[in-house]
């Protein structure tokens, strides 16, 4: 063999070992296994549905090498224990709205919904570019968890009511279940908030144990048959403009993962926050119409006095909330500048549109 032929063929087969010692690490990558609690029952609907979907994807994605075993609220723990679960270690995702947790900081609501708060693109710009989610990472690594946002149903309807609300005196007694800030806001009104998980709202409302209910809106609602125990049917809710639930992970268990697995559970949760809020926005106007047209439900939107109560009882529950600690207050300052800042921009933009769409199609409600 010729020289200058054995040097070319030790060249190719000296470069091949090389390629193969360098990619073999980064094609045997660990097999990771994920239990994920939830709060919602299973098949539920958006939010159900929609971390199912997400778990799914996760492991579509990596076709199969992370794997997420998925329990809906009441498989593995109660719906409200997922937060001691995952912060604990004994699972390593749970998928909820973290105002379910304000009991344990206040902050918590702030990154799922709060009275007068942020709509869908909002909350996403306060998250991703107006410091939320750093202010939520530092929340969060107090009790051992990593957080980002994974769906969203947007404005949410104003509840359920067995009579109408003409003022705020009508809210006086009133047993509802409506958890995080707008239920402090309904108490400050003298109702009487409870918390319920998703799959105990009907036979409470059915048995009178409580007299009224919100819950997302007309697609989710109608599934969960209200109109039979309820009529009145208000809008537009003051508590939850856009509710962001979130994919909640053990910290110690996410600081463990590569940058590249990090960067996939965010891919696959984004894609689950666009992809739910698109569904909500499909499905809500059809399921309104089939409320009203074929199970007599009455549309009632709350009368400016109403609202104004809820706007005044809000910032008593606001300024509490400050009080509660430094933290508390930093991410209520936060907010308000991007409530301001984006909301500012929106007024002009998005909502100027609307209103000159409907006068020129003369779309009503």
């Amino acid at each position: 063999m010729k020289r200058r032929d054995f040097l070319k063929k030790g060249a190719v087969v000296g470069g091949a070992a090389a390629a193969t010692s360098i990619a073999a690490p980064a094609i045997a990558q660990k097999r990771i296994e994920i239990a994920m609690v939830s709060t919602w029952p299973r098949d539920f609907p958006g939010l159900g549905t929609g971390a199912q979907r997400f778990a799914q994807r996760l492991s579509d994605m990596t076709d199969g090498r992370i794997q997420v075993e998925y329990f809906a609220g009441g498989e593995r723990v109660k719906p409200f224990d997922s937060f001691d679960e995952v912060a604990s270690g004994n699972a390593q995702m749970y998928h909820a709205a973290d105002y379910y947790w304000k009991g344990k900081h206040p902050g918590w609501a702030y990154f799922t919904a709060v009275p007068f708060g942020f709509v869908f693109s909002e909350i996403n710009a306060w998250v991703d570019w107006g410091g939320g989610q750093e202010l939520w990472d530092e929340l969060a690594a107090e009790f051992g968890l990593k957080c980002i946002p994974c769906g969203n149903t947007g404005v949410q309807m104003g509840g359920w009511f067995r009579k109408e609300i003409n003022s705020a005196n009508d809210l006086k007694g009133l047993k509802m279940r409506i958890p995080g800030l707008g239920g402090d806001v309904m108490a400050k009104l003298g109702a009487s908030p409870v918390s319920l998980p998703g799959s105990q709202i009907y036979e409470n409302l059915v048995s009178g144990a409580i007299d009224a209910t919100e819950w997302v809106g007309p697609w989710n609602d109608s599934y969960m048959k209200f109109y039979e125990a309820a009529k009145f049917y208000y809008y537009p809710g003051m508590h939850e403009p856009a509710s962001m639930l979130s994919l909640g992970i053990n910290k110690k268990f996410w600081d463990g993962l590569s940058t590249s697995d990090q960067l996939t559970i965010k891919a696959a949760s984004h894609m689950e926050n666009d992809i739910m809020m698109a569904e909500y926005n499909a499905k809500n106007g059809d399921s309104l119409d089939k409320l009203i047209s074929e199970q007599g439900v009455q549309l009632k939107v709350f009368n400016d006095d109403v609202y104004d109560s809820f706007g005044e009882a809000a910032a008593e529950v606001f300024e509490e909330v400050r009080q509660h600690s430094d933290l508390a207050n930093r991410i209520h300052e936060s907010f308000l500048q991007t409530r301001k800042n984006v909301g500012r921009w929106m007024n002009i933009s998005d909502q100027e549109y609307l209103r000159q769409r409907n006068r020129v199609l003369g779309v009503t409600t």
